[in-house]
């Protein structure tokens, strides 16, 4: 660790991991911590909702629950955090949405995950997440702030 910081008059500690506005951003920016959180939280709400997502709703109400709850806890600030992942770290969180959408389904272990997605129609995290930041790309083109034009690639 570089030497101590200070700031006016106190010492500041140093830390391998901080969070700014939700988002656990650690020193060699791999984001894992972050991954870490996301699926923490992911396990939780899908511990309460488990009880709705197994039940005999209907689908599309399961779908519409999942996406509402746990989709956004996933997604978080992705746009800004997710291109730092690698691709075990990616496959981590797109297997939290594998798990809810087989407890949707109720389906069996063979049934292949892109396979239950597909039929469901739900687009792999990765996509919606590209979809999120593309969304977020054209907003700021189309800002009449020229500072946020052409920001995206």
């Amino acid at each position: 660790m570089p030497d101590q910081l200070r700031l006016r008059g106190q010492a500041v500690e140093w830390k391998t991991c901080v969070r700014y506005l939700g988002v656990h951003i650690d020193r060699t920016l791999h984001m894992v911590p972050q991954v870490d959180y996301v699926i923490q939280m992911s396990r939780a709400v899908r511990a309460i909702l488990r009880p709705i997502l197994a039940s005999r709703l209907s689908i599309r109400i399961k779908i519409a629950i999942y996406k509402c709850y746990m989709r956004a806890r996933l997604t978080y600030a992705a746009p800004a955090w997710y291109a730092l992942c690698s691709e075990l770290q990616r496959q981590r969180v797109q297997d939290q949405q594998n798990i809810v959408l087989r407890i949707i389904t109720g389906v069996e272990w063979y049934v292949r995950n892109d396979v239950i997605a597909r039929e469901l129609k739900v687009e792999t995290l990765e996509e919606f997440i590209e979809m999120l930041a593309q969304r977020t790309f054209n907003r700021a083109d189309a800002s009449l702030y020229t500072s946020l034009h052409n920001l995206g690639p």
